[in-house]
């Protein structure tokens, strides 16, 4: 056993650029688990950073210093999210407050058509149960409850120190971080080994793929959000721009987001018009838009950036998002493709290579 042991270790870890780049990312791995609640607004800000470099060096090309560029790219962008917090983010929150006061009424039309069915076909379900389901739902779904418990959250979330941090501190950071980016890049080279090209080829490799994919789910939430809207809104569907905004934020999670954002959207359409032409017209539209996307703009948008199976997609999902919460769920594609791009691009002994060439003889 110790023998086998040591022959495994000798085949993978003989290649001290393999050691190095193991340690890099098992260093930064327990940076991430143990510290990202007390540098979430560092990390926010690097995010931020990486994906604002791109405009910033479109600045420096036409005549602009970093300063300069940084500075008009930064104030850009605040410019676009003061717009979406004053515009989207109240009409959205006031069709949540909407949606969730007639949680109740939608419940009860609910229970008469469930009871319709129970009645014609009681061999499915029975009275019994449709009462027992219902009285546990009217719980959850009771006005007061539900607004006390987002009362609860937002006293938690949005305290006046945490907001004070992220809408001054984070974007000073994303400032200075575009602005001396190459004064703190070879400052931390310190702190990292010297055998580090392996390292510096992986990173290589995955930093445009990394780009390209956050800059292709941005763009694919902005299309699917607005299209989902501006359908729901010819359609007359309620809360069509929560709705439209859901459905643009379900591609987040792939594949699991759009099955979790369809029942909403369903049920919506379904206590608005019950079982009517316009109900199936709407399903077939939000059909399409999904089926468009899957089959049409994702792979424009990522035909360079994603090249992994549903399964460890899905898998993915699951792994960062429990590790991080929405930022692993956002990033769980780019860091399977990292993962993937260390594996490829691990070395490995002349033996082992000489072994797979007999294999495939």
């Amino acid at each position: 056993m110790l023998t086998y042991l040591g022959n495994w270790y000798k085949k993978h870890f003989s290649d001290p650029q393999a050691i190095t780049l193991l340690f890099i990312l098992v260093g930064l791995g327990l940076t991430l688990y143990f510290g990202a609640s007390l540098l979430a607004p560092l990390l926010v800000a690097l995010i931020l950073a990486f994906l604002l470099e791109w405009p910033v060096q479109q600045m420096t090309r036409i005549g602009l210093n970093r300063t300069a560029g940084a500075s008009v790219v930064l104030v850009a962008f605040l410019g676009v999210m003061l717009v979406l917090f004053l515009v989207l983010i109240p009409s959205l929150w006031n069709q949540g407050l909407s949606l969730i006061s007639d949680l109740p009424n939608m419940l009860d039309k609910g229970m008469v058509a469930i009871k319709e069915f129970s009645a014609k076909y009681p061999q499915f379900v029975s009275a019994e149960q449709i009462d027992q389901m219902f009285a546990e739902l009217k719980k959850f779904a009771d006005t007061q409850h539900l607004l006390d418990l987002g009362k609860q959250l937002l006293g938690y979330s949005a305290s006046l120190l945490v907001l004070m941090v992220y809408l001054i501190l984070v974007p000073l950071l994303v400032f200075f971080f575009l602005k001396d980016k190459d004064e703190l890049i070879k400052g931390s080279k310190r702190f990292f080994p010297s055998n580090r090209d392996l390292a510096s080829s992986v990173w290589s490799e995955m930093e445009q793929q990394i780009f390209n994919y956050i800059r292709g789910k941005v763009i694919e939430i902005i299309i699917i959000g607005v299209v989902s809207y501006v359908f729901f809104a010819l359609m007359g569907l309620r809360y069509s721009a929560l709705l439209g905004a859901l459905t643009g934020l379900s591609v987040l999670i792939p594949y699991v987001g759009a099955t979790l954002v369809t029942l909403p959207i369903a049920l919506v359409a379904f206590f608005q018009w019950g079982i009517s032409p316009e109900f199936g017209y709407l399903m077939l539209g939000y059909g399409i838009i999904q089926a468009l996307d899957g089959n049409l703009l994702v792979p424009i948008l990522f035909s360079d950036a994603v090249d992994l199976h549903p399964v460890i997609i899905i898998a993915a999902v699951l792994v960062f998002g429990g590790l991080w919460g929405v930022l692993g769920v956002f990033f769980a594609i780019p860091l399977a493709s990292l993962v993937k791009a260390v594996i490829n691009a691990w070395p490995v002994t002349h033996e082992h290579l000489e072994q797979v060439e007999q294999q495939h003889r």
